[in-house]
């Protein structure tokens, strides 16, 4: 498989883009039957973390057929470079209120775990009708909160893991394929 972007020299491929995109597809259509099954007409909220789920979330809630709309929260876990500080901060809040509403939370990768179940927790006190998880990729080995997640795109290994709207200190968001950085 090639990749067209730039990727930093250490870049191994785990998933193309093909196979990223049928993942999608597989679960874009698993979220629409639970919805339609289980809140039949109702809107879905699918909230995305900034910046890092902006691709996951574009290309999934393209495959959803439920009636949805879209909001985004930055949240931070990260200074610069490959760890995370554990101390999550709001940059950005909603500009909806989840009152009542479903809520799918869309996230592109859940590591130790911080960060979403802080994220779970502030909206679960906002009283949605109801509130789901989403992941693009899981990396249980890294784990110190767990966090109730309903559908996971792809487990990794405990690699830093590149691409896809992954990146390092800002940069390799766009290459197409997910991998990972060797030391």
């Amino acid at each position: 498989m090639t990749v067209k972007q730039h990727t930093p020299s250490n870049f191994h491929v785990w998933f193309d883009y093909e196979t990223i995109k049928k993942r999608n597809a597989e679960l874009g259509e698993e979220i629409s039957k639970f919805y339609n099954e289980n809140y039949p007409g109702e809107d879905v909220l699918c909230v995305g973390l900034l910046r890092g789920a902006v691709y996951f979330l574009v290309d999934l809630t393209r495959e959803m057929s439920v009636p949805l709309t879209v909001d985004f929260m930055t949240v931070s876990s990260y200074g610069s470079g490959t760890e995370s500080t554990l101390n999550v901060k709001i940059l950005k809040d909603l500009d909806t209120d989840i009152a009542g509403k479903n809520v799918l939370i869309i996230e592109d990768i859940i590591d130790t775990g911080h960060t979403l179940h802080k994220v779970r927790k502030m909206l679960l006190d906002r009283n949605p009708k109801s509130l789901h998880i989403v992941t693009c990729c899981d990396k249980p080995e890294r784990r110190l909160v767990e966090v109730p997640v309903d559908w996971v795109g792809f487990e990794v290994e405990n690699k830093f893991t590149v691409g896809y709207g992954f990146e390092v200190d800002q940069k390799f968001r766009n290459v197409t394929a997910i991998g990972y950085c060797e030391d």
